[in-house]
């Protein structure tokens, strides 16, 4: 199973790092830079505001999906067509909600336009992480890989036009949430052609019975999504509606946030592919302290020299990706890299209690979370603003992470490695101490490439990721 992890995991990883930064910092960087942080930032909460009641679109149905059919993957054709449908139903209800609570929020009439098209998006994009479901679930890691890209490949092209066509004068941020719609329907379309071959597609009836059945079973998920996104997303949202000036405001934190969000996709990478395996290893009594200790370094290393890099070159990764607001976006943006470590660590011990089923821990701490996190932002945003508002989220994950760990090692009875965390220890202050001498040589972004030069080297040097280990399990056809 660890051979299977570190060979789709490579494709995963090759093929996105082909198409999404591009994405992220050619596409969707410019078209902040050329919009401006108040348009954009207006842009930017409405997008976190669409993500708040995904729960009533997806009803956890994609996560309790990928567990089930790696567990039983005869249903998949069973149960497609009927879960299809019930989507269909769901959306209705979310677009409806969202709508209404966008009226109580007190959103003007084009930020509902907006809002709409967003709303949309949504939909395709939970249909579409709905249909890797049964791909990821049947253990087809590589045609899940290439859906996983399809629809950021097609945006580039669509949204190049925008931006360098005629000298950008097609860009508008409708058109360019319209170049979002056409990408995520065109992939939709992609996905069901590859598991047409799998499946055999039923007709499509009426089954209220049915919908009830997965309802239940799917609700403990969907309420630990509805919990996390609230804590989540919910910061620039409130930064947007709770000052003066918040739309700015978000547009910055934003600026920040990109960064987060391009390396965050790499570990939102590894929970796709651990929850499958996961929960395959539980249903067969296999061990699964290895696989959680080998997802943990390869996240660990990354993540601490990134979020180290960050606090010594912050201003200078933003001067290089911004035109204006670098001296606001930095001091946040050193902030929210710190909380990638602790969110790379929630997708390999939060992933396997979801795979395990303990969704009644895992929600008790989604709760708590959310009313740490809203109440954290209520105190901080007023006064530090996104300054504020990255406080909140990093202590909030810090909480989450911590207690996550502790519910895994109770559960599984994993065994504490001293060994790492003292390896972890020393390459940190190893880190900080390079840090501070490099910074004091070069101030540019050059520097800040050579600390992550030097991370990786001090990654393999300490043993903490092992070469031979790696070679071993690749090796190992038995695995």
């Amino acid at each position: 199973m660890q051979r299977k992890f570190i060979t789709n995991l490579a494709l995963l990883l090759l093929l996105n790092l082909l198409i999404k930064p591009f994405w992220i910092f050619g596409i969707d960087r410019t078209v902040q830079n050329m919009l401006g942080a108040e348009v954009y930032g207006k842009y930017y909460a409405l997008l976190n505001f669409s993500f708040l009641l995904n729960i009533l679109l997806d009803a956890g149905i994609t996560n309790y999906n990928n567990k089930n059919i790696s567990q039983h993957q005869h249903l998949v054709s069973k149960h497609f067509s009927g879960i299809v449908v019930l989507r269909f139903l769901l959306a209705g209800g979310y677009m409806l909600a969202s709508l209404i609570m966008a009226f109580i929020v007190g959103y003007s009439t084009d930020d509902l336009y907006l809002l709409i098209l967003l709303l949309v998006n949504q939909f395709f994009i939970s249909f579409i992480l709905y249909l890797r479901s049964n791909l990821s679930g049947l253990h087809l890691f590589k045609s899940d890989s290439l859906v996983s890209v399809t629809d950021r490949f097609l945006m580039i092209i669509f949204c190049s036009f925008l931006i360098w066509g005629n000298s950008g004068q097609h860009l508008e941020i409708s058109s360019f949430v319209y170049a979002q719609t056409a990408s995520y329907i065109l992939t939709s379309f992609f996905a069901i052609l590859l598991l047409k071959g799998r499946l055999k597609f039923q007709k499509i009836t009426w089954q209220p019975a049915f919908y009830i059945t997965i309802l239940k079973q799917s609700a403990p998920f969907a309420l630990l999504i509805l919990l996390m996104t609230f804590y989540s997303r919910i910061d620039a949202i409130m930064l947007e509606r709770l000052l003066p000036d918040g739309a700015f405001f978000a547009g910055v934190y934003a600026q920040a946030f990109r960064m987060l969000d391009a390396v965050n996709m790499f570990g939102y990478l590894f929970a796709t592919l651990l929850l499958p395996m996961f929960a395959h290893m539980i249903k067969k009594h296999q061990p699964v302290q290895d696989l959680t200790r080998l997802s943990f370094t390869l996240l660990a290393v990354p993540s601490i020299t990134l979020a180290i890099s960050g606090l010594f070159y912050g201003k200078s990764i933003m001067e290089l990706l911004y035109h204006e607001h670098a001296d606001l976006s930095a001091p946040v943006f050193s902030i929210l890299m710190f909380s990638f470590f602790c969110m790379a660590t929630s997708y390999v011990f939060g992933t396997l209690l979801t795979a395990n089923g303990s969704l009644k821990q895992l929600n008790i701490m989604a709760a708590a979370g959310m009313i740490l996190n809203i109440g954290l932002n209520l105190l901080l945003i007023p006064s530090f603003k996104a300054y504020g508002a990255a406080i909140a989220g990093l202590t909030t994950q810090v909480v989450m992470t911590l207690s996550q760990i502790l519910i895994a090692w109770r559960i599984f009875h994993l065994r504490f490695n001293y060994q790492l965390i003292l390896k972890l220890l020393l390459f940190s202050i190893i880190l900080l101490i390079a840090g501070n001498a490099m910074v004091k040589i070069n101030y540019s972004v050059t520097g800040f490439c050579v600390m992550v030069i030097i991370g990786a080297i001090l990654g393999f040097s300490l043993r903490i990721i092992s070469i031979s280990g790696i070679k071993t399990i690749l090796g190992d056809r038995n695995a």
